[in-house]
């Protein structure tokens, strides 16, 4: 039923402020995500972030609306995420707190007849508790199997299902059989919107260690090319100083008259050695 002109103003309206109050969002796709687990969702970032879902045409046309009443706006950089089963999560805090929140409300399902798997699926060995006379199904989708103390015994774990793609009619009841539901449905994170920067949610899996092992493996490398063609670089300079130390002290080491007091350390160490 479509939304009556109070309430399509009333969405618009609501749309608009969350633009003005919130500079940073997820964009979320929400795909096989009931009411009843988003409002779950909801009341757990209650007072730190606000959802917004809609139909695509309403959210790109709100967008638009906005960016033109307020000129140079970023924020019309999220109408061309609007694809698909989308929708908002706006946000003043702390990013990754909220990222957490969201990839832990997450429900196990069973896997539905033509849906895309998300995830491998791999069944693991042992007894299934279904009787002889179901032999031939697990034969039918190439299952080793052996009967133990009346009931079918998987003899190896089977990659039922690859993901991405289509669950069939058989993989779908051997599950409902052995009462697996092999997937997780939450809100999952598409893109970031922040301060007018829009990028992918993966860049969040970057932490500062991994930063720091970055930063730290490139400076490796420019201290080795530095090194390697004699020219120093911020990088390279300590190695040089150290390497020169090397070979002063390797040179005072083998004089019989000369000596200096960091060099006599080495000297007493070598000879208790």
């Amino acid at each position: 039923m479509p939304l009556s002109t109070e309430r399509k103003e009333e969405y618009f309206e609501t749309f608009k402020e969350l633009l003005t109050t919130y500079t940073k969002c997820f964009v979320v796709s929400v795909d096989n995500v009931g009411s009843a687990q988003l409002q779950v969702t909801r009341k757990a970032l209650r007072g730190k972030a606000a959802i917004l879902m809609g139909k695509n045409t309403m959210m790109r046309k709100c967008i638009r609306e906005y960016a033109e009443e307020n000129e140079g706006s970023p924020t019309i950089q999220l109408e061309a995420l609007c694809r698909g089963n989308v929708g908002f999560v706006f946000t003043n805090g702390d990013l990754g707190e909220i990222r957490e929140v969201l990839e832990s409300n997450v429900r196990p399902a069973p896997a539905r007849v033509g849906a895309i798997a998300p995830a491998d699926v791999i069944v693991p060995k042992g007894p299934t508790g279904c009787d002889p006379g179901q032999t031939a199904f697990f034969q039918t989708l190439q299952i080793s199997t052996k009967i133990s103390k009346g009931q079918i015994e998987m003899t190896n774990d089977t990659h039922l299902i690859h993901v991405g793609n289509k669950v069939t009619a058989s993989e779908a009841a051997l599950l409902q059989k052995l009462n697996i539901e092999p997937f997780t449905y939450g809100l999952v994170l598409k893109s970031v919107y922040d301060n007018g920067s829009l990028f992918s949610a993966k860049v969040l899996d970057i932490t500062d260690e991994v930063l720091a092992a970055k930063f730290s493996s490139a400076l490796s490398v420019v201290a080795s090319l530095s090194l390697a063609l004699g020219f120093p670089t911020q990088a390279s300079v300590p190695h040089s100083i150290a390497n020169a130390f090397k070979a002063v002290l390797a040179v005072t080491l083998g004089c019989d008259n000369y000596t200096f007091a960091t060099a006599d350390v080495y000297a007493a160490y070598l000879a208790a050695n």
